[in-house]
């Protein structure tokens, strides 16, 4: 699988990383909807925007960088890392939301591309004589010519626009903090607003795709020389310059122009910049620059999806993860993503376009730090990244973006988890192989077990007279002939006592008797399964059942209390079996 996933011409390093997500993150938004966010918001909460989209867009960067340098992270990006983390059903789950929200981000590039065309339809009109009143009619072609750009050159072609979008988007910033205007923003003004404003949540979710360009880096895991060192670099200091341009940013808009103009003009950095075209233009550069970006990454995700088979099908998985001879690239992944922009380019409000997406990546952005903080918190000696987030930031990330989701839209917040929810049941029900237990929850349920044994052995007052429990242990060398006594164990175990079952190995420990002993708990396992018990399974080896009792008496129960109450048994046609007993309780 591996192999179908790296590229060929690895060569790439933190450059690209740090471009594809600067170029991001400085996109649509900061041209077309930062002078709505002050206008609605204020200049104070544009200010908290930020910082609240940095609270989680910093913790999940640090997180990724993280995992980033523990783990190799191959084609897929941010997929790669929650499907390799919390297992492929989850990653299943999380993995095709993200995918769709890459999708859905070409359409909001591309709606947001045709609105840096908006001034000069007029002078379209007066040159052609036609008038374009539908900016689809824009929209659509571009979706198309992407794609076949995509389709016909590969990723090299994205990577190589990248520089001279920052150039253009650097040029077109120097010239919005050069510019200046007549009115001038005072400080006992902070918080004004335009009348009916919408409300801080409204604003966050139709700005906070501009903080998602973090992803874009990190999609572009497969293509990279040393992912452990350009994850990290490109992605933090893309994530921390981002977030100083927008103050920045909000800061000079506040000064330059009133919240009614804010409000009402799209495009007033252009009226405010040193030579207004310059704002169109790295506008339209940016946005297509982004476009190019989420459909190089985008197909990568679903290529990655349909190599780890995700899909019942196949021949659905075969084509999804088909790629180029020479560079792997994903080419039915691409005409697969081009379908859905086009289906969303269709609908043209960057608005409702920017929920859904907020939506998805909020999601996805809360299980990276949310792996994070249970690496953490399972202390799992494999995990050894060179570089490391604090848990408290991780679970902060996560929880945040949780709650930030019912805040946005609590309809579109469900709706996204219940679609999550079908595709994890759909897989683990089509593809039971895939619903193994990740080893990051195995890390977090024995830290809790552990933490539970100790707690209810220190809180052991000795005073059980009225809340006996029956925690009962037997040992026997006949698990599979006679099942009589583990069926009285799992009765006993069912809900209020508790149960320990030792199959006997007579004999010393070597390697004949430990492979013994381990395909015996394999089927002790099965038996258990089939039967829906909630007894803890062992073997025992030791030279007679003697010397096993007197090993077994000794150990804890699984509750974390002694065992008080041992299981004997026996077949009423072998009496040495009693006998045996008998001489050993005496």
């Amino acid at each position: 699988m591996a192999s179908k996933l790296e590229n060929n011409s690895l060569q790439l390093g933190t450059m690209p990383v740090f471009l594809t997500s600067i170029a991001t993150i400085l996109g649509a938004i900061l041209f077309l909807r930062f002078g709505y966010a002050v206008a609605n918001i204020s200049l104070f909460g544009t200010i908290l925007l930020v910082i609240v989209a940095n609270l989680v867009t910093v913790p999940t960067a640090l997180a990724v960088s993280e995992i980033a340098t523990n783990q190799k992270v191959e084609g897929g990006g941010l997929y790669h890392i929650i499907s390799r983390s919390f297992g492929l059903n989850i990653g299943a789950a999380i993995g095709i939301a993200l995918y769709l929200s890459q999708a859905i981000s070409i359409a909001f590039y591309v709606v947001a591309f045709t609105e840096a065309f908006s001034p000069y339809m007029d002078q379209w009109a007066e040159l052609t004589g036609y008038r374009i009143v539908d900016m689809r009619a824009i929209g659509i072609p571009t979706v198309i010519l992407v794609c076949a750009l995509m389709l016909y050159k590969g990723a090299d072609i994205g990577i190589k626009l990248l520089y001279f979008v920052i150039v253009l988007l650097t040029i077109s910033l120097v010239m919005f903090f050069a510019g200046s205007t007549d009115y001038q923003g005072t400080y006992s003004g902070l918080t004004d607003t335009i009348a009916n404003s919408d409300d801080f949540f409204k604003v966050f979710a139709i700005c906070f795709p501009a903080f998602t360009g973090i992803a874009a880096g990190i999609g572009l895991s497969g293509d990279l020389k040393d992912p452990k060192v350009a994850i990290p670099r490109g992605t933090i200091i893309a994530t921390v310059v981002g977030g100083f341009v927008y103050v920045a940013v909000a800061y000079k808009l506040y000064i330059s122009a009133s919240p009614d103009e804010l409000g009402s003009n799209m495009l007033v950095m252009e009226k405010i910049a040193l030579w207004g075209p310059i704002i169109p233009i790295g506008l339209a550069a940016s946005t297509l620059s982004s476009a190019l970006g989420s459909i190089i990454i985008a197909p990568r995700t679903l290529q990655a999806i349909g190599n780890d088979r995700i899909f019942p099908s196949d021949k659905l998985n075969d084509w999804l993860s088909k790629g180029t001879k020479n560079k792997n690239e994903p080419i039915n992944g691409t005409l697969i993503t081009s379908v859905i922009a086009l289906i969303f380019v269709s609908i043209g409000s960057i608005n409702f376009v920017a929920e859904i997406i907020t939506m998805f990546f909020m999601v996805t952005y809360g299980a990276i730090c949310l792996i994070s903080f249970l690496e953490h918190f399972a202390a799992d000696p494999s995990y050894r990244p060179t570089f490391r987030s604090r848990w408290y930031l991780s679970l902060l990330g996560a929880v945040l973006s949780v709650w930030l989701m019912f805040k946005i839209n609590t309809i579109y917040a469900i709706a996204a988890i219940a679609i999550m929810l079908i595709i994890y049941f759909s897989v683990t029900f089509l593809s039971p192989e895939k619903t193994q237990m990740a080893k990051v929850f195995q890390g977090v349920i024995f830290q809790v077990s552990r933490r539970l044994q100790i707690f209810l052995q220190k809180s052991d007052t000795g005073d059980e007279d009225d809340h006996w429990r029956p925690s009962v242990v037997c040992v026997t060398s006949h698990s599979f002939e006679r099942s009589a006594a583990f069926d009285v164990l799992r009765w006993i175990s069912h809900k209020y006592g508790f149960g320990t079952f030792i199959h006997l190995i007579e004999g010393y420990l070597s390697k004949k008797t430990n492979k013994e002993a381990k395909d015996a708990l394999n089927r002790l396992i099965t038996m258990a399964d089939n039967s829906k018990s909630n007894v803890y399974l062992d073997t025992l080896i030791s030279p007679s059942s003697t010397s096993a009792i007197a090993q077994v008496i000794q150990l804890p129960g699984i509750s974390g209390k002694d065992n008080n109450m041992l299981m004997f048994e026996f077949s009423r046609t072998q009496t040495e079996d009693l006998e045996q007993i008998v001489e050993n309780y005496s």
